[in-house]
């Protein structure tokens, strides 16, 4: 693995600059969990890495679909070596339910950044999130899958609708203590064939049209008689996240346990999606930090018409067009952990602190996303004809990129929730009170931009008519997110320095006036390529 890349056998916390200082900014305590933090940074860039190079370049998980004595068993076989590395991965879900933060198990899910092996992470907490939340009576699940070996995942999409689930047609039907579930055909199931319980959405016999009439339901894989409850048609096959099986899975009367009230489903459904959108941006910024470990050392090592490609202008130039990208995308990804880390134990029907971080997690969602995909597509073009050669670590960061726009809800989805929240919640609102609070005070002619673009920008959907304010929405995402990015670097320079202040205005000047930056910036590698050096 060393022949095929820079960044294995490397720390990679100690070596992202904008992780170790933003991760400070937003939670002072990771100044003292720096040695765990190494420690996590150590092992995801060897063992982590090379697994999970190994199992997408040819070792994807296999269904097995029936025994050796001819029993439907739908079971994944994982590589042992996936197997293994899982298991040491588990305690990343586990802060938030022991009285820790969301900040650190993000920040892990960061450092882990592999977007396979993160969704299984991610689709198993998610299980424990709804039952920590609204079904004690279930807590036995919760510990199973957060310490006792088992895999959780998340069904809520269904073949006919996808992130329209209002047109979910699976059909909940009370027997008793418990539920069966029918007519189910949960089409891009990720966590098929692994999962050993999963929550699924659908609709009580009797319950509205519309996604407001979908119930929660806990799903083990064997039922009560220990039989298999779920079956699995079959897996997909993906350009990326390979380490995670993703399939189709039908409900036919399959045995289910009701999360919570019936009636406040949809609730419980929407604030899982929240979860994974941050997971998403997360991971998304995780993915770019990837990328950039290997083209940092590139451009210092390869050198082209007598000089390293480092010392060259349009490099320079690239370089820190990758800088800003992936310190405003990680500074919006960190601030809504933030609002979701102090507004995540509200529940239905929530308060404005809740609304606010969706709203952000909405933006953060959407920009990290183009990030990503910019940053890994950069660094490829950077390497020149080895990026595009499958046999070294930096093609696949691109394809694994390209994910991170889709999953939990593409852009124009989170334009539409992103509507939503400011036409149902007003949380707008206080979105524009905390973009003043952190720029309103400023002399910085980029900070009074970003301030007014995004006033500028949410008036001008306020007055637009319905289907004007939709074509609106999704240029709106992105400006509402550079704004608040902008104004995110900014406040960091307040914990991590000057350097922070300095993206701030020219990620403004880039992405909020779309002006290059000046060549005055061009000797200050600081900026763009810091002195970490991997050898």
């Amino acid at each position: 693995m060393e022949h095929l890349s820079y960044a294995y056998g490397t720390n990679h916390y100690r070596l992202d600059v904008e992780l170790r200082d933003l991760l400070a900014h937003y939670w002072p305590e990771a100044r003292e969990r720096e040695a765990e933090l190494a420690d996590w940074g150590a092992f995801m860039g060897r063992e982590v890495y090379e697994v999970a190079y190994h199992v997408d370049q040819g070792a994807e998980p296999v269904l097995v679909m029936h025994d050796l004595d001819g029993r439907r068993v739908d079971r994944v076989r994982l590589a042992p070596e996936q197997q293994r590395v899982l298991e040491r991965l588990r305690p990343i879900m586990r802060p938030p339910y022991e009285g820790g933060s969301w900040h650190h198990h993000f920040a892990l899910g960061y450092l882990l950044a592999d977007p396979g092996l993160y969704c299984i992470l991610t689709i198993t907490h998610q299980v424990a999130y709804p039952l920590h939340k609204y079904a004690p009576d279930l807590s036995a699940w919760k510990e199973r899958v957060l310490y006792e070996g088992a895999w959780g995942a998340t069904w809520m999409t269904e073949i006919q609708g996808g992130s329209d689930l209002g047109a979910n047609r699976t059909v909940a039907r009370r027997e008793g203590e418990v539920w069966r579930l029918f007519a189910g055909d949960k089409y891009f199931a990720s966590g098929a064939g692994l999962a050993d319980v999963a929550v699924a959405t659908a609709r009580p016999e009797g319950a509205p049209a519309g996604p407001k009439g979908l119930a929660l339901f806990l799903v083990p894989r064997l039922d009560a008689r220990g039989e298999l409850n779920f079956t699995v048609r079959r897996l997909k096959t993906k350009s990326g996240t390979r380490a995670v099986p993703s399939g189709e899975v039908e409900f036919e009367g399959s045995e289910a346990y009701l999360i919570g009230r019936a009636e406040e489903g949809i609730y419980y459904t929407l604030e899982t999606l929240t979860v994974s959108r941050l997971a998403n941006a997360i991971a998304a910024m995780g993915i770019g930090a990837k990328a950039l470990l290997e083209v940092r050392e590139r451009v210092r090592r390869r050198e082209a018409f007598g000089r390293p490609l480092a010392a060259w202008p349009l490099v320079r130039r690239d370089l820190l067009e990758l800088a800003l990208r992936q310190a405003g995308g990680l500074a919006l990804a960190l601030a809504a952990v933030d609002a979701f880390d102090r507004a995540w134990t509200d529940r239905p029907p929530y308060s404005e602190r809740y609304h606010y971080a969706r709203f952000l997690s909405h933006l953060a969602k959407n920009r990290t996303a183009d990030h990503a995909a910019e940053i890994t597509r950069l660094a490829m073009e950077l390497f020149g004809g080895l990026g595009f050669l499958e046999e070294y670590a930096v093609a696949r960061w691109h394809r694994e990129a390209l994910i991170t726009p889709i999953w939990e809800g593409p852009s124009n989805v989170q334009a539409l929730d992103l509507l939503e929240a400011m036409q149902k919640k007003r949380a707008h609102e206080p979105f524009l009170e905390e973009l003043e609070r952190l720029l309103g005070q400023r002399d910085d002619e980029e900070a009074a931009w970003a301030l007014a673009s995004a006033r500028e920008t949410i008036a001008k959907l306020e007055r637009a008519e319905p289907e004007a304010a939709v074509w609106e929405s999704k240029a709106a995402l992105a400006l509402l997110a550079d704004a608040m990015a902008v104004a995110q670097l900014f406040d960091a320079a307040r914990t991590a320095g000057p350097r922070y202040a300095e993206l701030g205005r020219l990620y403004a000047r880039r992405f909020l006036r779309g002006e290059g930056p000046p060549a005055s910036v061009m000797q200050a590698t600081e900026l763009y390529l810091p002195e970490t050096k991997l050898t």
